[in-house]
C-alpha cells in the first residue's frame, strides 16, 4: 500500500501518488527514523537546486560519465546524479544482504553443476535444452574446475519494491555487472555537496569495495605464488563503462590493461610493463566471453589476448568472473531460480522472484498471449531496458506487433505483471516529485560472500517513466543504509 501527502512529506507538496515511499512510508512504518525525514525537510528546494548544479558540474570535471552509442551527436554523458538519497533501515538491509548472498550461493552451485554433472537438467529442475542451449553456455568449460567452485565472483541483484514494499529480484547480472563505481562516487559527491544532511544520521560506509574486490581476487588466485599479481582486464576507452575500469583499477591499486598489454607464454599470462614482462595470476575482467580469446572463441576480435584460455584452463590464470557464467544472466533460467534455490540449498528463497511466466511454456505462453495488455514483456537475452513491452501502455498496434513476435519466437520471452514500483523523492526542475526507483547490491565472492552496504538505486527520471536504464534516460542516488 501506497501513501499519500501527510505532514512527514520531505517538501510541502510532495505526494507519492499512492505508490510505496522509500522515505515517506518506510518512516510511518517505523522502518527509517522520522529524523531523517526532518532532515530532508531541512534544506529548502532553491538551496537544493544550486548544490545540485554545482554537483553536476563537478561529475563532469571529475570525468564520471557512460557512453551512449546510439547516440551520434553525443558520446560521453554524465549519469544524471539525484541529491536526494533513497534510505534502507537496518533491518531491512538485513533481509536484503541475506538473500542476494544466498541468490549468489546458489548461482555458483548451478553454474558448477551444469559444467560438471549437470543433475539440476537431468533431475528435471530446468529444461536441458534452456541451458545446453543458450547462447551463453561455453562447451569448453566443461569438466573444468575452479579455484573454490566460485564462477560468479561480482554479481549484481537487481531488486524493486512492490506496492505492499516488499522487496523482490527483477533480474540476476552474473556475467560483468557494472555501476559499482557510481555507488561509491555518488557517496564522495554526497559527503563534499551535503555534509549537514548526513550528519550523525549513523551511514554505512562504501569505501572499502575496492580492497573487498582485490580480496576476493587473492582469494581465488592460482595456488603457488606468494605474492599474486591482479591486473583489470578493460576492452578500452571506447567502452561504455571505462571511467569504470579507471575507478575500480585505482580503488584496487592494480594494473588497468588491455588485452594489446597481456601475452602468454608456455600458458602462463604475462603483462608488458616499462621494465620488461611481469606475470599475471588473476584477471578481473570487463570483457565478455566472445571477445576474450580469438584462439577459443571469436577468431575476429582485436580485444582479447590469444591463448589465455588454454593459460586458465591449465589453472595458471584465474579470470572472475568465470567463463560461461552469461547462462545465469538468461530472463528465462531467472525464472527457475526459486527452484535452484530449494534444490541446492534446501531453503526457500529468502528474496522472491517478481512472478514470471516462461513464454517457452505453452502454459506461459499461452497466458501472455491472453493477458497482453496489463503485462511486461522482455525478450530474454536483451539488457539495458531494450525491447521492453509495457502492455498497458502500449498502443494497440504496439500490442499487435509485439504478439506476432512472440508467437514467431516463444522461447525469446517472458512476461511480468507491472509491477507498481515504489517511489523516492527526486530532484527534478526545481521541484521534489515522486520518480520510480530500484536497487542493485552489488556481491563480491572469494572464499566468503560479501555485499556492499547499500548498492545502486537507479531512478527514471522521466514522469511516470518505469525504465531506470542509464541508456534510458535513468540515473541514480546515493544509496543509504542505515547502522540501527
Amino acid at each position: 500500500m501506497g501513501v499519500t501527502e501527510s505532514k512527514d512529506t520531505p517538501v510541502p507538496g510532495y505526494d507519492p501518488t499512492g505508490f510505496f515511499c522509500e522515505i515517506i512510508s518506510a518512516a510511518e512504518r517505523g522502518v527509517i527514523p522520522k529524523a531523517v525525514v526532518d532532515r530532508l525537510r531541512s534544506i529548502e528546494t532553491k538551496e537544493l537546486s544550486e548544490r545540485a548544479e554545482a554537483a553536476s558540474r563537478e561529475l563532469y570535471n571529475l570525468g564520471i560519465t557512460f557512453t551512449v552509442y546510439s547516440d551520434r551527436t553525443m558520446i560521453d554523458r554524465i549519469l544524471p546524479f539525484d541529491v536526494l538519497p533513497r534510505v534502507i533501515g537496518a533491518s531491512e538491509w538485513e533481509t536484503i544482504e541475506r538473500g542476494v548472498a544466498q541468490r549468489v550461493t546458489a548461482l555458483n552451485l548451478f553454474i558448477r553443476d551444469i559444467y560438471h554433472d549437470q543433475k539440476c537438467l537431468k533431475d528435471g529442475i530446468i529444461p536441458a535444452d534452456l541451458v545446453l542451449g543458450n547462447k551463453n553456455y561455453r562447451k569448453q568449460m566443461e569438466g573444468l574446475d575452479v579455484p573454490g567452485g566460485t564462477y560468479v565472483h561480482v554479481c549484481g541483484i537487481d531488486l524493486v519494491r512492490d506496492g505492499d514494499g516488499n522487496f523482490c529480484v527483477l533480474e540476476d547480472n552474473a556475467r560483468t555487472p557494472s555501476g559499482v563505481s557510481y555507488v561509491v562516487e555518488n557517496r564522495h559527491m554526497m559527503q563534499r555537496a551535503f555534509p549537514d544532511l548526513m550528519d550523525d544520521i549513523g551511514i554505512r560506509p562504501v569505501d572499502d569495495y575496492g580492497p573487498k574486490l582485490l580480496q576476493a581476487m587473492l582469494d581465488v588466485a592460482p595456488a603457488g605464488p606468494m605474492d599474486p599479481q591482479v591486473a583489470l582486464l578493460s576492452p578500452g576507452a571506447y567502452n561504455s563503462a571505462y571511467f569504470e575500469h579507471i575507478f575500480l583499477a585505482r580503488e584496487m591499486g592494480v594494473p588497468l590493461v588491455e588485452g594489446r598489454d597481456l601475452l602468454v607464454e608456455n600458458d602462463r599470462v604475462y603483462m608488458r610493463t616499462t621494465e620488461g614482462v611481469e606475470e599475471v595470476h588473476c584477471i578481473y575482467r570487463r570483457i565478455d566471453d566472445d571477445f576474450l580469446d580469438p584462439e577459443a572463441f571469436r577468431k575476429d576480435s582485436l580485444l582479447g589476448v590469444p591463448g589465455i584460455f588454454d593459460a586458465y584452463r591449465k589453472g595458471n590464470i584465474t579470470l572472475a568472473n568465470a567463463i560461461g557464467t552469461g547462462v545465469a544472466d538468461d530472463k528465462a533460467v531467472y525464472a527457475y531460480m526459486p527452484r535452484l534455490i530449494q534444490y541446492y540449498l534446501g531453503e526457500d528463497a529468502i528474496l522472491a522472484n517478481v512472478p514470471t511466466n516462461i513464454c517457452r511454456e505453452a502454459e506461459g505462453l499461452s497466458y501472455t498471449l491472453d493477458n497482453l495488455e496489463d503485462l511486461v514483456v522482455k525478450p530474454v537475452g536483451e539488457s539495458g531496458g531494450y525491447g521492453i513491452l509495457i502492455g498497458p501502455r502500449a498502443t494497440k498496434d504496439e500490442l499487435a506487433e509485439f504478439r506476432a513476435k512472440i508467437k514467431e519466437d516463444p522461447a525469446n520471452f517472458i512476461s511480468q505483471p507491472m509491477i507498481n514500483l515504489s517511489v523516492c523523492p527526486t530532484l527534478v526542475d526545481g521541484a521534489v516529485e515522486p520518480r520510480h526507483v530500484d536497487l542493485r547490491p552489488f556481491c563480491v565472492t572469494g572464499k566468503s560472500s560479501w555485499v556492499l552496504p547499500g548498492g545502486l538505486t537507479r531512478v527514471a527520471l522521466r514522469k511516470g517513466s518505469l525504465v531506470v536504464n542509464s541508456s534510458q534516460g535513468g540515473g541514480s542516488k546515493d544509496t543509504w543504509v542505515l547502522t540501527e
